[in-house]
């Protein structure tokens, strides 16, 4: 079981402030968890296909098409500010 002292330390660290009650139920609640995922470690896997997802997806691919919908002037239209072509917008430090 996790104890009180380890939930505090991982609060600590995730700059939460829990309280008694709430380290010792949460404390609880994860034991529980890494109960279930020591019991999911149990399970032979032996001959079983990793899948990189839980259902099959077929690849689907398109033609890869270079469209040119608005000019230059139009994406710069109703820019508050800009300079020729391009937006202008306040310097970056």
């Amino acid at each position: 079981m996790i104890d009180k002292k380890t939930i505090e330390n991982v609060a600590k660290l995730a700059r939460l402030k829990i309280s008694e009650s709430e380290a010792q139920e949460f404390s609880q609640q994860l034991a529980k968890a890494l109960e279930h995922f020591a019991k999911i470690s149990q399970i032979n896997t032996e001959g079983v296909e990793a899948l990189v997802t839980p259902t099959e997806i077929e690849a689907y691919w398109r033609e890869d098409v270079v469209e040119q919908n608005y000019s230059a002037e139009e994406m710069t239209a109703n820019a508050p500010e800009k300079s020729g072509h391009l937006f202008k917008v306040p310097p970056v430090v």
